[in-house]
């Protein structure tokens, strides 16, 4: 059997290590104060280790008491959630249900905000107005002497919608109309023309209201004179289309032994006896219009037109009045009970009645229920002179 050795190192010494003899008074008393410094040490060692044993019990119970707080607070946190449970179940139940409440509120607000602006739309057609389009406009040169020249005169062409089941009815008499809006409400017999007892008689009650509309009142406008463009007017009336005749202008005023150049464009005015063309180039427009008038050849026979400067202008602020129709009415609520040609006579012969409180009746439109309409109101008096903003009668309805 094999057998292990190991060396082992030689133990330490015992004695005095500094060459002091062994048993002397002096070796001896060195290893007095040896052991005692080493002792010493031990103790030093020893409190320290025992101040550090302290310390870490001390941090034990702290860390312990901080334990024990924490799980009590983690306990009555788990009771109080338990307890809690059921009321955050029911408030959250309680919030869902009001925000479905809402949500249905909401769209019926909607529908009933959409329903009154259509209603609006139809019965008030002032709150309905679309901003102003911008739309160029020509001087027509039509002024005659320095009285006429800070004059503008306008021509009104109002749109008005009518709602399906009213009619707009517009009397010779602006004082039988009031009469009829002061009555407010009227009931309209609808077998004219019939034998019937009382019994089999039918009848309708309809409502009268004014009619009010947006007006002009201040108008601003920017002028500015074209470059390119002249307006030729006194146009003759030869009895061709209005397309030959601008080719004949465009033709004279095309030549250069006329005064004339390239046309870049032509059109009339709404007037049809004027003409605007717009050269290509510039310097063409002045000479002519320093002409004043100019002999031109159109056909087989020689015309004196006037030639005058092209003013276009655009409008920089429109200010709008309401003002109320003195002649016309606006009838709301009739039913569909008869025919459209059929009411409208009705009504007619109705509001004729003066035992009625009614008179001549100038223009009716009538719009049946489930339809709608536009009435187209006019000026009431001549284009050629100036036109008051007032008294509108009502032109036509379509549907």
């Amino acid at each position: 059997m094999d057998e292990d050795f190991f060396l082992l190192p030689p133990p330490p010494p015992v004695g005095p290590q500094d060459g002091t003899p062994e048993g002397t008074p002096e070796g001896v008393r060195r290893e007095i104060e040896r052991c005692q410094e080493l002792c010493r040490a031990l103790e030093q060692e020893h409190a320290e280790l025992q101040t550090a044993k302290e310390a870490v019990e001390q941090q034990t119970r702290e860390l312990r008491k901080e334990g024990e707080l924490l799980h009590k607070n983690l306990g009555q946190q788990t009771s109080s959630s338990r307890n809690e449970e059921p009321s955050c179940q029911v408030g959250i139940f309680l919030a869902k249900e009001e925000n479905n409440r809402l949500r249905q509120e909401k769209q019926l607000l909607k529908k009933q905000l959409e329903g009154v602006g259509k209603r609006v739309a139809w019965e008030d057609p002032v709150m309905t107005l679309p901003t102003l389009p911008e739309k160029k406009m020509v001087f027509k040169g039509l002024v005659t002497n320095k009285e006429d020249m800070n004059k503008l005169m306008l021509a009104p062409l109002i749109r008005y919608p009518l709602p399906g089941g009213s009619a707009l009815i517009t009397f010779e008499k602006a004082k039988v109309a009031q009469r009829i809006i002061a009555a407010k409400e009227h009931v309209v017999e609808l077998s004219y023309g019939e034998e019937l007892e009382e019994h089999d008689r039918c009848r309708v009650r309809v409502q009268a209201a004014p009619v009010e509309l947006l007006l002009p009142s201040a108008l601003e406008m920017r002028l500015k004179r074209s470059s390119r463009s002249i307006l030729v007017s006194d146009l003759p009336s030869l009895g061709i289309s209005d397309e030959s005749l601008l080719d004949k202008l465009e033709l004279f005023f095309s030549k250069t032994k006329n005064g004339g150049g390239e046309v870049e464009s032509r059109e009339f005015l709404d007037d049809p006896g004027q003409v605007v063309l717009t050269f290509a180039q510039d310097g063409v427009a002045e000479p002519l219009i320093a002409r004043g008038r100019i002999q031109v050849l159109i056909g087989k026979g020689k015309y004196e037109l006037k030639i005058s400067p092209c003013m276009n202008g655009d409008i920089t602020n429109l200010q709008l009045q309401p003002c109320c129709c003195p002649r016309t009415v606006l009838l709301s609520g009739i039913p569909p009970v008869l025919g459209q040609e059929s009411m409208r006579d009705t009504l007619e012969i109705h509001f004729q009645k003066a035992s009625r409180g009614g008179g001549e009746v100038d223009a009716l439109a009538y719009v049946p229920a489930g339809w709608w309409g536009v009435a187209v109101f006019t000026e009431d008096v001549a284009l050629s002179q100036p036109a008051p903003l007032s008294p509108l009668a009502p032109g036509h309805g379509g549907n």
